[in-house]
């Protein structure tokens, strides 16, 4: 009846697994926007730091983790990984639902993973500013947290309809020497082109990520962060895999099933992909890894595979990846976090090659889900975060059904803490289930660019 299964701040991982060692094929190339050639490595030295960029690219298994990031981790990690037994009983299921906490960061949110190490390769390389983005602002809060321990100035471009529902992130982001600014915004070329066409947006991913790249490209000494999507990102994310591994071995079990939210995809990259590459390597092949999406942004489930651009105003590489149109502005959604037309193209190649699968939700279904777990387990997730929890729930209650036994582990990315506005729209009943039309999905399709 244990609950909780802990490590010891020893066996924090020394290395990031890189799933890209064991796909079967490499990756279709980032591609030039103008020339529609594959970009090289010296094509974004002017935004990123020589070693992230050597890690986008990389096929090498395992990359090392300084030992002066596995420093700062230490302040949170390793994440506890939970028995949900309260949950099981509640659900009258013969499964064993475990889920990875990472809620105990100090941004209260997995994002703080990829944003201690982004700053500490940009501050080696003497970079004094990041600019970048955030939606639901769990990512602007980790890369707030994160220049601020290098002494590093930030400037956080935050979704406009987040900005205005969640004050408490762009509090946090202050609390921590950050700027936080609406998007789109009047300070770039590229928020005033968006403004002039619809001064009332609610601003998307797409629009926040043109506006921090054109701050970092115009500004000395400053680089831009992207808290998800590049393959940096994903092999920064994968401690949360990697720990999930040696907790469930410490108590002889290995998952049947694997979920994790999706946005930009990382979330579920890193507590999905060490599982991935059991799977591709032949060592666990029936592992099922799934990826929960809402149905308002659904570009797992409804998006094409193609190339397109990563934002809104084409200052990006072209990604081969699942995308609604780079120009695509879902409607506001309280999992703000999740709004992105795109997702990694790591995660995109292995979902279209069938070993991993999506599903989508409605907002008001994976808030019963959130209440469910909030009343059996006591923690009140992020919307976001909401959307794995009603994933694993339906895992469980097909297990109800069928009296099989099977272990579900999902990834508990973040605390609700700063979004109980949310809920209480929950309980006001004015949350709206919105399904993005398939004639706006197909407009905004008609306008990714052609390659050849």
């Amino acid at each position: 009846m244990q609950t909780k299964i802990l490590l010891d701040e020893e066996q924090i991982p020394k290395k990031w697994y890189n799933v890209q060692a064991d796909l079967p094929s490499p990756l279709d190339p980032p591609l030039n926007p103008q020339t529609q050639k594959p970009i090289v490595p010296a094509d974004l030295a002017a935004i990123f730091p020589a070693e992230l960029i050597r890690q986008e690219v990389t096929t090498d298994r395992y990359v090392d983790i300084p030992e002066e990031v596995r420093d700062v981790f230490r302040l949170w990690r390793p994440t506890p990984l939970y028995r949900a037994h309260r949950l099981e009983k509640f659900l009258k299921t013969p499964a064993k639902i475990y889920y990875k906490w990472e809620g105990v960061s100090p941004a209260g949110s997995h994002k703080v993973n990829t944003a201690i190490p982004q700053a500490y390769y940009n501050m080696k390389e003497g970079v004094e500013r990041i600019a970048s983005e955030t939606g639901a602002g769990q990512w602007g809060s980790s890369i707030a947290f994160a220049t601020m321990l290098y002494e590093m100035e930030c400037t956080i471009y935050m979704v406009r309809s987040s900005y205005e529902q969640k004050p408490y992130r762009k509090s946090m982001m202050h609390v921590w020497g950050a700027e936080c600014i609406p998007s789109p915004s009047t300070r770039t070329a590229s928020g005033r082109a968006v403004l002039a066409k619809d001064p009332d947006t609610p601003g998307s991913l797409g629009i926040a990520i043109s506006e921090a790249v054109e701050d970092a490209v115009n500004h000395e000494k400053t680089n831009y962060a992207l808290g998800s999507v590049l393959n940096h990102v994903c092999l920064h994310q994968t401690v949360i895999g990697l720990e999930c591994r040696e907790q469930l071995a410490m108590v002889d079990d290995y998952p049947d099933v694997v979920i994790g939210c999706v946005g930009g995809g990382t979330n579920f990259a890193g507590i999905g992909f060490p599982f991935a590459g059991d799977k591709l390597t032949g060592k666990h092949p029936d592992v099922d890894i799934i990826g929960a999406e809402p149905a308002s942004c659904p570009t797992l489930t409804r998006g094409l595979y193609t190339y397109d651009l990563a934002d809104e105003a084409g200052y990006t590489p072209m990604l081969k990846m699942f995308t609604l149109g780079h120009d695509f502005v879902p409607p506001s959604m309280h999992a703000g976090g999740l709004r992105y037309h795109g997702d990694s193209p790591i995660v995109s190649r292995l979902v279209h090659d069938g070993v991993m699968r999506a599903v989508a939700y409605h907002q008001s279904e994976v808030f019963d889900a959130a209440q469910t777990f909030a009343r059996t387990e006591g923690i009140i997730v992020a919307p976001e975060t909401s959307h794995a929890v009603k994933g694993a729930i339906d895992e469980a209650l097909k297990c109800k059904q069928s009296g099989e036994s099977k272990t579900i582990l999902f990834n508990c990315s973040g605390h609700g803490n700063f979004d109980m506005s949310a809920y209480d729209a929950y309980y006001a009943g004015t949350l709206v289930d919105y399904e993005y039309p398939d004639a706006l999905i197909k407009e905004a399709l008609d306008r990714i660019p052609r390659i050849g």
